[in-house]
């Protein structure tokens, strides 16, 4: 099992889609639905022994929604603009030097 390599509060893209997002949560491997799993195109089907995160994401299509996605299927964004979910304030409360603080670190 592979040992997460992003952090809660880090803005993050998706390596083949167009979407980004801010990270809220993170499961130590895969923890969803065989059908949400199978729904996934084989060529960009993770392998499910490893991270996978919750991310307040955004997309040009579709400017607010909660994805769910492999480890292998990220990359750090270089250039990491704020994210404009309208849960991105319920949960971090602010964001310094381009990461999100969150709420329940800042208790």
């Amino acid at each position: 099992m592979d040992k997460a390599k992003f952090e809660i509060g880090q803005i993050v893209k998706h390596r083949y889609f167009d979407f980004r997002g801010v990270i809220f949560d993170v499961d130590p491997e895969f923890d969803n639905t065989e059908e949400w799993y199978q729904s996934i195109p084989v060529q960009v089907r993770p392998k499910k022994d490893q991270p996978f995160y919750h991310l307040l994401a955004e997309s040009p299509s579709q400017p607010s929604y909660i994805a769910y996605v492999s480890q292998q299927n990220l990359l750090k964004e270089e250039i990491p603009e704020p994210i404009t979910h309208p849960l991105v304030e319920e949960i971090f409360t602010g964001i310094e030097d381009g990461k999100y603080i969150s709420r329940a670190k800042s208790n």
